[in-house]
C-alpha cells in the first residue's frame, strides 16, 4: 500500500496497529473539534498517552499531514473493525462550536485526498448510504460523539458525488441503462435493498418512481399508481426502465409534517438566513423536531423554515 503524494507534513504516531488486518475498503472522515494545524494535530497524536491517531489530517489552510501510514490501522473511530478497513482523516474546523464549520480550502483538499485514496487502493466508487453499509463513514456511527459535526455531516453526499466524478462514475446500472431522477423503474427478481436487506415481493412486483440518484444508489419513492411511498435505496444494477402506462401519479392530499416523517427541501435559506446549498435542495430528509415555524432535519442537523420543506 502506498501513501498519498498530497502530504505536506509527516509525524508518525506510535498509536497504531502495524499492519492493518485487511485491505483498504473505506474512508472515515472526522473533525478536529478545533482549528488545529497539521503540525499541532501531529504533536497530539505523537503522544502514546493519547491513545489516538488518524492516517491523515487536513488543516484549514488545505495542507495535509500524515500520522499513520496507509498500510497500518489508525486508532480513530472507536471501532477496530472500521479502522482496519478505513483510511481515517481528521479535518480542522475554522469555526468552533455551532455547525463546526470547515474552510473551503480544507473541504476541497478533503475531496482531493479521498479521490487519491480511492484511485490508489482500487476503490471504484465512494458510496455514502447514510449508515455503515457504505464505504464513506463517520465517527458518530461507532461511538457516542457528534463527530464530524453538523457541517461536515451535511457535506457527505457532496463529497461522494465530487469524488465519483473524478473516478469516472456515471450512476449507471450494470446493464448500461442510465437511471435518473423521475424515471419509472422495475426491480430485478434477485434484488436487495442497498443495505443488503430483503425487498418484499409486493415491492418487487410493482414499478416505482426514482426520487434521488447518487452514484449507484437510487431511492425509489412512489409506486406507479401513487398509492404507496417507500423512499428506499436500491443499487441501480437491480433497476431497469419500466414502460409507464401514463403520467406520474397526481398529487395526493398534502401530508402532515411531523417528527419522524420525511420531507423534501424546497426553500432557499436556513432559518439563520444562510443560503441552502444546491446539493441539499430537492433531497429527502428525516424530521427530528418540529416547532411552530421551522423543522430540524436529522441528517444535516439544520433548521429549515416550514415554508421551505414539503412532506413526502
Amino acid at each position: 500500500m502506498s501513501n498519498s503524494a498530497l502530504v505536506n507534513y509527516t509525524c508518525i504516531s506510535p498509536n497504531s496497529n502495524n499492519p492493518r488486518n485487511t485491505g483498504i475498503k473505506k474512508i472515515t472522515i472526522h473533525h478536529m473539534a478545533g482549528n488545529l494545524s497539521v503540525e499541532t494535530c501531529g504533536k497530539i497524536f505523537a503522544s502514546s498517552a493519547r491513545q489516538a491517531s488518524s492516517n491523515y489530517g487536513i488543516g484549514s489552510d488545505g495542507r495535509v499531514g500524515m500520522y499513520v501510514e496507509e498500510k497500518n490501522r489508525s486508532w480513530c473511530s472507536s471501532s477496530p473493525s472500521n479502522d482496519h478497513q478505513a483510511v481515517t482523516i481528521e479535518v480542522a474546523n475554522d469555526e468552533t462550536g455551532g455547525d463546526w464549520h470547515v474552510s473551503d480550502k480544507a473541504l476541497a483538499k478533503l475531496i482531493d485526498l479521498c479521490a487519491d485514496i480511492c484511485q490508489r487502493n482500487g476503490i471504484d466508487r465512494l458510496n455514502y448510504t447514510g449508515d455503515t453499509a457504505g464505504n464513506l463513514t463517520m465517527h458518530c456511527w461507532f461511538s457516542a460523539t457528534s463527530c464530524p459535526g453538523p457541517y461536515l455531516k451535511s457535506k457527505f453526499p457532496y463529497i461522494a458525488e465530487e469524488v465519483n466524478k473524478r473516478l469516472g462514475g456515471s450512476g449507471q446500472a450494470e446493464a448500461g441503462v442510465s437511471i435518473q431522477k423521475g424515471d419509472l423503474v422495475k426491480i430485478a427478481p434477485g434484488a436487495v435493498y442497498y443495505n443488503g436487506a430483503a425487498i418484499p415481493s409486493w415491492v418487487k412486483n410493482q414499478s416505482w418512481y426514482v426520487s434521488q440518484v447518487s452514484g449507484d444508489r437510487a431511492v425509489i419513492d412512489k409506486n406507479e399508481s401513487g398509492t404507496s411511498s417507500i423512499c428506499s435505496p436500491v443499487n441501480t444494477k437491480y433497476l431497469s426502465a419500466a414502460g409507464s402506462t401514463g403520467a406520474a401519479p397526481a398529487p395526493s392530499e398534502p401530508k402532515k409534517i411531523e417528527a419522524g416523517g420525511k420531507v423534501k427541501v424546497t426553500g432557499s435559506q436556513y432559518t439563520n438566513g444562510v443560503a441552502i446549498p444546491s446539493y441539499v435542495k430537492g433531497n429527502t430528509y428525516t424530521v427530528q423536531q418540529v416547532k411552530s415555524d421551522r423543522v430540524l432535519l436529522k441528517e444535516i442537523y439544520s433548521w429549515v423554515p416550514l415554508s421551505g420543506v414539503q412532506a413526502v
